[in-house]
């Protein structure tokens, strides 16, 4: 029947091309598809129903009709196998509304034809059409035009006194298969629906995340400003008194307080930059889940780490991040990704290690991107050196971040 493909949030651009115009995998069937593997998917789903033109090819090679029958009989089916093809592969829903249903009902009317005139052996081609009647119909209607093409199949089957076991054998595949495919449809639009329920959430909590910095940013500076105000304004009337000794004084306060503020902006605004590992490790989920990948993430990533300093844990969660993009992005094939924290034993000290390995299709032939080159930038900063190489046989992609760590209350 009508092919149907699992929707991802965002189409990912692989290591042999990017993504289509519109960003996405095809997320309905009958859409037009954009790549050469979308085809060969459609046409694989297809050929999985095609045992149900034995009846009528057999019906053919039989030779119980005229030659011109025959003849009409052949054309007849190779007209039907076209216009289902533009129905299920080629069919555009961005084209003039009336256009979309001239394969279904070209489709119906040879069904119908067919099985008047060359037999029951005919009446499988119903079941293409209920399943293209699902196709395209928008929303309820579906089932509408399901039930009429099963209707319009019993009256067929009746009339031309078909017998009752081709009537049972053809009529339920007939109906199951167009609700079969309406339930496919609505699973495809509720994955879609929550993929972007899932982006509204995201942009929500980044919304959140700069209120909450606004807000600090106006508690640190709205007092500060205003004693910078009052006390400038005082120096002028200490001025003008002359009072130079007591000006120089509010002076000094200004500055200070200018400082002050100067830092505290700083450190908030450090501590909404920098990531944390266990906020990291929720969006790889997500992400990775997105793509179909498969996680299998280290409990100690969203437990505290002794030892490992704000710094450095920012720069592995850098490493996470940049781990994962690289994953969803260039990991085409990509099924399992592994995030591992550990430590280990350096002759110039003692290192945390954060390993993340996929089964993807291994490094490529190039150099090294501005995202990994920028993280060894990060790494080296700190102390650390990023580790990148095939994950196992020239499979999969391993990258590996190592910090250092501080020294416990024991000097360990």
């Amino acid at each position: 029947m009508a092919p149907m493909q699992t929707p991802a949030p965002a189409r990912r651009p692989d290591r042999n091309g990017e993504a289509g115009p519109d960003g996405r995998w095809t997320t309905y069937p009958g859409a037009p598809v954009d790549t050469r593997r979308q085809l060969m998917v459609k046409l694989a789903w297809t050929s999985v129903w095609a045992f149900y033109l034995a009846y009528p090819l057999q019906d053919l090679a039989t030779r119980q009709h005229t030659r011109s029958a025959t003849v009409a009989g052949a054309v007849a089916l190779a007209v039907f196998l076209a216009a289902y093809l533009t129905v299920v592969i080629v069919r555009n829903r961005r084209g003039h509304p009336a256009r979309q249903y001239l394969p279904l009902a070209l489709m119906a009317a040879i069904a119908v034809g067919t099985s008047y005139t060359l037999g029951e052996s005919w009446l499988t081609l119903f079941t293409y059409t209920s399943v293209c009647a699902a196709v395209t119909f928008p929303g309820r209607l579906g089932v509408v035009g399901v039930l009429a093409t099963t209707g319009v199949f019993a009256l067929v089957g009746l009339t031309s006194r078909a017998d009752v076991e081709t009537m049972v054998s053809i009529g339920l595949p007939c109906v199951l298969a167009g609700l079969a495919m309406l339930g496919m449809q609505r699973l495809v639009t509720t994955m879609r629906e929550l993929r972007e329920a899932r982006a509204a959430v995201a942009h929500l909590a980044a919304s959140e995340e700069r209120l909450r910095l606004a807000r600090d940013l106006h508690d640190l500076l709205g007092h500060s400003l205003s004693l910078i105000a009052i006390k400038g304004e005082l120096t002028g009337r200490l001025m003008d008194a002359g009072k130079t000794a007591d000006a120089r004084a509010q002076v000094a306060d200004i500055e200070q307080v200018a400082r002050q503020s100067l830092a505290d902006v700083r450190s908030a605004v450090s501590g909404f930059r920098r990531p944390t590992l266990p906020v990291e490790l929720a969006a790889a989920r997500t992400a990775l889940a997105a793509s179909q990948v498969a996680l299998d993430a280290d409990p100690r990533l969203a437990e505290d780490h002794p030892g490992l300093g704000p710094e450095e844990s920012g720069v592995l969660a850098w490493a996470l991040r940049e781990a994962v993009t690289n994953v969803v992005r260039h990991g085409a094939g990509a099924t399992r990704c592994g995030v591992h924290l550990d430590e280990t034993w350096e002759e110039d000290g003692r290192y945390a290690v954060l390993e993340v390995v996929d089964n993807g299709p291994g490094p490529g032939k190039s150099a090294a991107g501005n995202g990994l080159s920028g993280l060894g930038e990060r790494l080296a900063q700190v102390g650390g050196r990023l580790e990148t190489a095939a994950a196992n046989r020239g499979k999969g992609f391993r990258l590996r971040a190592l910090v250092p760590l501080r020294p416990g209350p024991s000097g360990e």
